[in-house]
């Protein structure tokens, strides 16, 4: 009578009833009301159902297309459990998710297929594979010579006369899907969320990106990780459009925008730079929202973007928090602020979002540091954001959870105000003659020279310092800058011992599927040898 059990089920049945004839889903020639996305969901959770046992694990290899976002709620719906793969991945990378998750069924991109051959093969608890077609993508609907069904006709199968679908759930606890870890830091793994868990996050999404059913939302996020931060159930159960997008390109988004009257999306600072330097760019006339996370933001693309009339909304969080958990929340009194001081502001990570516990920077001992914007600690939390913990890796979890607190592995500083910044990954710190050089500081510094588009920081091994730091930048199209000038640059910023050893000029910065770059690959690339020991200690 008084108690529910929480599900993110309960949001596309309710849109589906009060905006049965809305545009729901948006991709292309394709449109779904959400009369039909909600029958398309309970058609593919039928045929679904045929194939598993409570529980079983159902993966997904797809960029952002309708079927993807239909299996958010099909897969649950189903009683099973949505893997969302990275469709970045290489096969043997795809291959050992599915062996580790013992993924039942198999969802795989046309696009993608071929790479993975009959993947039946990849895992020995995988009994169906089907193919999606897409025609945006240029395969059409029909078979295939790998053997695997169609979608189409997978979905086909299903038997409308069947047992009824359960919109509801015995156990709010229970796993409603499992987010692969990008293994920058070693091997994925597979972080549980629970179907509370995710009805919490997408609730506070809803508020702080505010999401209303006249929310026009643009898939540049992949919905792979982290479940699209949870976005498939928020804007769902704000009653708003998807609008889906195969691929991030400057061209892309734009007509999106001009197109179909988007107003909220969200991706990495990568993202952000693609949209604010894209040769399509023009100051809207319209509100248009940006949720950012996966590294912070540089003071100068915020800014760009304000120019162009985009407001910018700075989360933070990780795979084991279902996204974001903090955020930097806006204060009236930022207006009064000239436009760089307010930037740097927005940088910040900021509070505990609405549906999450406070956030805690602290030392070794898990004691609190203080106030100060200076003092460096681990980011830890706790609450019904955090993941229920690690699939089939009980030592993993403990780890993570030592002390009573999900630890981060972020390192970060506690402001006055009670905001949170971080500063660096706890593996990405310099220690250079015993001062701790925070990579992010040294990127934003570089960052505000006009030549740069986009910059990356690692430490390098030294004889006489330990480490040393070493930039890798590339230039704006049409811009000039030599190494001496950006040292210079960085010199004017910051102090000394933070300039950079080198800058080394790159036509690419190498990062994972969400925007993060991955740092080991650039210590890998070598660095001219030490010209002038002299210059790391002015």
């Amino acid at each position: 009578m008084n108690f529910t059990q929480l599900t993110t089920l309960a949001f596309l049945q309710r849109s589906a009833e009060v905006y049965p004839s809305k545009p729901a889903i948006v991709y292309g020639t394709r449109v779904y009301t959400y009369r039909e996305f909600s029958a398309a969901a309970e058609q593919l959770a039928r045929a679904i159902r045929a194939d598993i046992r409570p529980g079983d694990r159902v993966a997904f290899l797809a960029p952002n297309i309708p079927e993807l976002l239909i299996a958010h709620y099909a897969v649950p719906l189903a009683g099973g459990v949505l893997v969302a793969l990275n469709s970045r991945l290489a096969p043997d990378e795809v291959a050992r998710i599915l062996r580790h998750s013992e993924a039942a069924v198999l969802f795989v991109d046309a696009e993608l297929a071929p790479s993975l051959g009959d993947a039946r093969s990849l895992s020995p608890a995988l009994n169906v594979v089907v193919e999606i077609a897409d025609a945006e993508f240029g395969s059409p609907a029909g078979g295939n010579d790998r053997g695997h069904a169609s979608y189409d006709d997978y979905v086909e199968r299903a038997v409308p006369d069947a047992e009824p679908l359960a919109w509801r759930i015995a156990d709010e606890l229970a796993a409603i899907s499992i987010n692969y870890t990008s293994g920058t830091t070693g091997a994925p793994k597979g972080v549980v969320y629970s179907h509370r868990g995710v009805y919490l996050n997408a609730l506070g999404e809803m508020h702080h990106t505010a999401l209303t059913s006249a929310s026009v939302f643009l898939w540049t996020l992949p919905m792979f990780h982290c479940n699209g931060w949870c976005m498939p159930w928020a804007v769902t159960a704000a009653g708003g459009t998807h609008v889906c997008l195969r691929a991030v390109r400057s061209d892309a988004v734009w007509q999106a925008i001009d197109v179909y009257g988007v107003s909220h999306l969200c991706g990495s600072p990568t993202v952000c730079g693609t949209i604010a330097n894209g040769p399509e760019a023009h100051p809207l006339d319209r509100p248009l929202r940006i949720t950012t996370a996966g590294a912070p933001p540089t003071p100068t693309v915020l800014e760009q973007l304000d120019v162009l009339g985009i407001s910018v909304v700075h989360v933070y969080g990780l795979t084991e928090v279902y996204g974001p958990y903090t955020v930097c929340e806006y204060r009236a009194e930022w207006d009064l602020l000239p436009a760089a001081a307010r930037a740097r502001k927005l940088a910040r990570q900021g509070v505990a979002m609405v549906q999450a516990d406070p956030v805690r920077v602290v030392d070794e001992h898990l004691v609190d540091v203080p106030r100060d914007g200076i003092t460096l600690g681990e980011i830890v939390m706790r609450g019904n954001n955090v993941m229920t913990g690690y699939f089939k890796d009980p030592e993993a979890t403990a780890a993570a959870f030592a002390g009573g607190w999900f630890h981060s592995g972020d390192l970060g500083v506690m402001h006055e105000d009670g905001y949170i910044e971080v500063k660096d990954r706890a593996k990405d710190i310099i220690i250079s003659g015993g001062e701790n050089i925070s990579t992010v500081e040294v990127e934003n510094a570089l960052s505000s020279h006009p030549a740069v588009l986009d910059v990356a920081v690692v430490g390098h091994p030294h004889e006489t310092w330990g480490e040393r730091p070493a930039a890798y930048v590339l230039l704006r199209p049409g811009h000039r800058a030599g190494e001496q000038e950006l040292r210079d640059h960085v010199r004017a910023r910051l102090a000394g011992y933070k300039v950079p050893d080198h800058v080394v000029f790159v036509g690419e910065l190498p990062r994972t599927a969400t925007g993060k770059v991955t740092k080991d690959a650039l210590r890998g690339i070598p660095v001219p040898p030490e010209s002038a020991t002299a210059r790391t200690t002015s």
